[in-house]
């Protein structure tokens, strides 16, 4: 099992993402961006919708930058309904 930090995520983010019971990058990966920003929205209601660009891009092993402007805005549509 390798650390969320393996995706290119920070030490805050790892432990916010153990709190809501993510413990590697391959948890993160089974689970998606979605579920994973729906529990930490659940914990820490501040969560924004870059937290979401972020983890999708870790995801996908890309810059947040590199993220196409249709995925952006079906996270968004996403995020917008939590």
């Amino acid at each position: 099992m390798s650390a969320v930090t393996s995706l290119g995520l920070g030490k805050t983010m790892e432990k916010k993402l153990h709190s809501v019971g993510v413990h590697s990058a391959e948890e993160l990966t089974k689970i998606g961006s979605k579920q994973a920003v729906f529990r930490l929205k659940e914990l820490y209601p501040n969560t924004c919708v870059v937290i979401l660009y972020h983890l999708e891009a870790a995801i996908r092993g890309v810059e947040i930058k590199q993220l196409d402007d249709n995925c952006k805005a079906e996270l968004k549509a996403y995020f917008k309904q939590l």
